[in-house]
């Protein structure tokens, strides 16, 4: 065999080797002999998720939990959701027992690099705000010295409320309550003062928990930085893709104006960004060990993201919150999808 046959077989064996191994992930796997993605949330956070008196579930990260199962098994609905903690959510992913988080866990150097477990893009990116009744008569955080402050144990509010009170030389009475309908049946029963968490976790509590909501204020300021998103186990390359890309469609599609109604007259267009996306050409599926329909099966099922963030937590939902960082890279957001192809 001359020089050039033996780098031809050479190339050749180093392609099949790397296809197969795209191809060899346990969780996709898994997922698919079981026809069933599980997947952790909150299941107490509406708008990001919970479930209504019929075993419904709706929010921004169960849409992200839709959307892989979109993708994987050809249907949104085959998901079983799993209601965990601040505490438990990260340990049923490392333990096995679901295939993705997606319970509005802040994205941190230390639960990047200690846990096992890595990130996908940011879904949904917010920050710490303190709430109280307007009763209390107060305007800023730096007017709370000796108020007592709900907070949830491991959170990133805990840690906030935390450095706050360090900053500002207040003296806090921390409750930590670990169940989020316990915590809001305690600061809106007065139990504590003050509720410390997510801005769109507070505005989600409020219009869900308060019997007036109009009696409570979100003070000014937003601390700390609160990106979120799925979250998947190390070890898994190809699940990473998987969930990452599924994400990545949605934002995609919301650049393209491709959305649950329009999508199968899009799938007619000529232009060449739509129709990969839509695995109308390209044969993008087949690298992430799915069929080509992948993307167009999260959108007509699920919708882009725009359409998620306005049902859930936007114009269309009781929360009313504004876009602001939640918007595209083009509209002066920070969401961005590398290309299709």
């Amino acid at each position: 065999m001359n020089i050039k046959a033996i780098c031809r077989f050479t190339s050749s064996l180093a392609g099949l080797l790397i296809a197969a191994n795209a191809h060899a992930g346990p969780t996709l796997d898994a997922v698919k002999a079981r026809g069933e993605l599980i997947c952790a949330v909150n299941g107490s956070r509406p708008g990001l998720s919970a479930v209504d008196s019929k075993g419904v579930w709706s929010g921004l990260d169960v849409d992200s939990c839709r959307a892989v199962a979109a993708a994987v098994l050809g249907d949104a609905s085959k998901v079983r959701y799993v209601k965990t903690t601040t505490q438990t959510r990260l340990t049923v992913l490392q333990t096995g027992d679901v295939d993705m988080t997606a319970a509005n866990t802040t994205w941190t150097m230390s639960r990047d690099v200690t846990t096992g477990l890595d990130f996908t893009p940011t879904t949904f990116y917010d920050g710490q705000g303190f709430m109280v009744n307007k009763s209390l008569g107060v305007n800023s955080v730096q007017e709370l010295d000796g108020a007592t402050v709900c907070v949830r144990p491991g959170s990133t509010s805990e840690e906030v409320a935390t450095d706050i009170a360090r900053k500002f030389n207040l003296n806090f009475k921390m409750i930590v309550i670990a169940d989020q309908k316990e915590m809001n049946t305690a600061f809106f029963g007065g139990r504590c003062d003050v509720a410390v968490q997510s801005t769109a976790g507070l505005a989600a509590n409020r219009a869900a928990a308060a019997s007036n909501p109009d009696e409570w204020v979100i003070l000014p300021g937003v601390f700390g930085k609160d990106p979120e998103g799925p979250i998947v186990r190390q070890g898994d390359p190809e699940w990473k893709d998987i969930v990452s890309w599924a994400t990545y469609a949605m934002f995609e599609a919301e650049e393209l104006d491709v959305n649950s109604r329009n999508v199968d007259e899009k799938r007619k267009e000529s232009d060449s960004n739509i129709q990969r996306l839509l695995g109308v050409k390209g044969g993008l599926g087949s690298k992430l060990g799915l069929d080509d329909e992948w993307a167009y099966r999260i959108i007509k099922q699920v919708g882009n993201y725009a359409e998620s963030f306005d049902r859930n937590l936007g114009k269309d939902s009781s929360f009313k919150l504004e876009r602001g960082l939640n918007a595209l890279w083009k509209d002066g957001g920070l969401l961005y999808s590398p290309p299709f192809n």
